[in-house]
């Protein structure tokens, strides 16, 4: 039948429906993400992938980022930190924090033999720990902190809920 033949005799045609898409059914794009990864510490490069940055990485961040991880030795973790924060010895991640907006800005190091020791004498696998420094980094980096037992709270269910997602137990759960 035809659109006119229909319409004298008062068919109606078929209403055209709108697709309703609710924000859950909308895929929001992932924020702008630029990663420069160096290995200096060549152990780490068989724990960690680039993927497994990223993905740690991306989890943890609100905004556009450009960010570079560094896996260093002790080393340089040690001059690291002695210089930057007058402590002498390597400590788990330095975030070297340039810009929280509009794009979030840092430097991450993380030292390879301190995530290694800290891993074996908390009895967790050392992947997982690499995932828990990633995430602490790169809230550091968004201006999360933890000097003040409040901020402490704060950044640590940040953390946890957001390991969670990547399938690792919560860190503060431990010991």
């Amino acid at each position: 039948m035809s659109k006119a033949a229909a319409k004298a005799l008062g068919a109606r045609e078929p209403e055209k429906r709108k697709l309703e898409v609710t924000r859950k059914q909308r895929r929001s794009p992932l924020p702008l993400f630029s990663l420069s990864l160096h290995f200096a510490d060549a152990s780490a490069r068989g724990v960690v992938s680039r993927h497994r940055v990223q993905r740690c990485l991306r989890a943890a961040l609100d905004a556009p980022a450009e960010l570079a991880v560094r896996f260093v030795g002790e080393v340089e973790g040690c001059a690291l930190n002695a210089q930057y924060r007058g402590r002498n010895y390597a400590t788990n991640v330095l975030t070297f924090p340039y810009a929280t907006e509009p794009v979030v800005q840092a430097d991450l190091v993380l030292c390879a033999p301190v995530l290694l020791q800290e891993a074996q004498d908390l009895g967790i696998a050392l992947a997982d720990h690499y995932a828990h420094l990633l995430v602490h980094g790169a809230l550091h980096a968004q201006g999360f902190d933890h000097e003040t037992d409040d901020e402490a709270a704060v950044m640590q269910a940040r953390e946890t809920a957001i390991l969670a997602g990547l399938g690792v137990a919560d860190p503060y759960a431990l010991g």
